[in-house]
């Protein structure tokens, strides 16, 4: 009897998956912190801020009430209301519970989003630089990716134009970000509203909102009903290890991806639900206090990397980022990063790790508070000078 071949080792779709750089990092921080180095941190994304008080108050008592069974695999009926009232009373766009999927934070949400549109080789057209754990979902579920370049001049800008010009009729979405991680661009409503009328489905990610210090964010469901949104609360709430978040999807496309969210994941966690209720209904204060506290360090933030001599053509206005040009002291940002986080303590995240556009460009998170950033930015000025590449 022939012997049936097979190919040892992981699937060849796992072979592609690029390492997401930015936790390379914080690993190398981690092991470097355990050797006794004081290490500080300008490449995670992550808010240094606790949980609001409420929060934690509620997660507890759910926990006490034994509230800690399944849930709708849509998510409790009250944490979608309350999601749909958050909506409507922010953007003024209706959104009905039914239409809201709850998620353990938005990387799920991705995963629901992609595996409900996607055939093998549909397209995704995506900015260059872009988070980077975009690109492996997409390709991951065998999507082919078309990069347009966005560009420091223009703020980091979509110019929608050109993307029109990468559109097919195998395009099954244009993916957007705003506020954006890495750049901290806000997106204008104008280019929103030119890109929504480009005849294709959107998706959103706006993790970022209630992250914004100039000016206003605007969800991509002002201006079309065809779009996917991803939020949650990891980052205007500071809930990260809560891995709570949301998808916002066209009604058409909930059957499936309640299906999916059944046979994948049940649903999300019970008590952490309950949190998200307690933050959407009762943080206002503890969230605009953080924001402030932001606020006050990306100008810390911007103006120290200016003074180093790193280029910032336009000032970001959300997120909690500042994208920095490094291309006067280096093109290989990755070994840039690693020399200065194990001469000095510091990391930062190479812009290598956001596509190819982002070669040459550091991403500095000001998601610290404001002593130690000055000290990472004294630390780094002693870096390029003992490098001779500060006069």
């Amino acid at each position: 009897m022939k012997k049936l071949k097979t190919t040892p080792g992981p699937a060849l779709k796992t072979r592609d998956l690029r390492s997401f750089i930015a936790m390379d990092i914080l690993e190398a921080s981690q092991k470097l912190q355990r050797q006794g180095k004081d290490i500080i941190s300008f490449s995670i994304g992550e808010p240094d801020f606790p949980a609001p008080a409420v929060v934690k108050r509620e997660i507890i008592r759910a926990i006490q009430e034994d509230f800690t069974q399944y849930t709708h695999s849509l998510g409790m009926p009250e944490l979608r209301e309350a999601i749909s009232e958050h909506y409507a009373n922010r953007y003024q766009v209706s959104v009905h519970p039914d239409q809201i999927l709850v998620t353990a934070g938005t990387s799920p949400a991705l995963l629901l989003t992609f595996g409900a549109l996607l055939n093998r080789g549909d397209e995704v057209v995506i900015s260059d630089p872009h988070y980077p754990c975009y690109s492996n979902f997409i390709k991951f579920l065998e999507g082919r990716l078309v990069y347009v370049p966005v560009r420091e001049k223009d703020g980091f800008q979509f110019r929608p134009e050109e993307v029109k010009k990468k559109l097919t009729s195998r395009t099954k979405a244009i993916f957007l970000n705003s506020p954006s991680n890495p750049t901290g661009c806000v997106m204008q409503p104008a280019v929103l509203k030119k890109i929504s009328n480009l005849g294709k489905m959107i998706v959103s990610d706006e993790i970022y909102h209630g992250l914004t210090y100039e000016g206003e964010e605007r969800s991509i469901l002002e201006f079309t009903d065809q779009a996917f949104v991803l939020n949650g609360f990891s980052k205007a709430y500071a809930m990260t290890g809560f891995r709570l978040g949301y998808l916002i999807a066209p009604k058409k496309f909930i059957p499936v991806l309640q299906k999916m969210q059944q046979n994948f994941f049940i649903s999300t966690s019970s008590f952490t639900q309950r949190a998200g209720i307690a933050a959407l209904k009762r943080t206002m204060g503890a969230r605009e206090k953080m924001r402030r506290i932001f606020n006050q360090r990306r100008k810390v933030m911007l103006d120290g990397v200016r003074q180093l001599g790193f280029g910032v053509a336009t000032d970001p206005t959300g997120a909690f980022y500042v994208f920095a040009n490094a291309k006067h002291y280096t093109r290989d940002s990755y070994r840039f990063a690693m020399d200065l986080l194990n001469s000095t303590g510091v990391g930062v995240t190479p812009g290598i790790d956001f596509g190819p556009g982002g070669e040459g460009y550091l991403r500095f998170s000001y998601a610290t508070d404001v002593k130690r950033i000055k000290e990472g930015l004294a630390r780094i000025q002693d870096f390029l000078h003992s490098r001779k590449l500060l006069d």
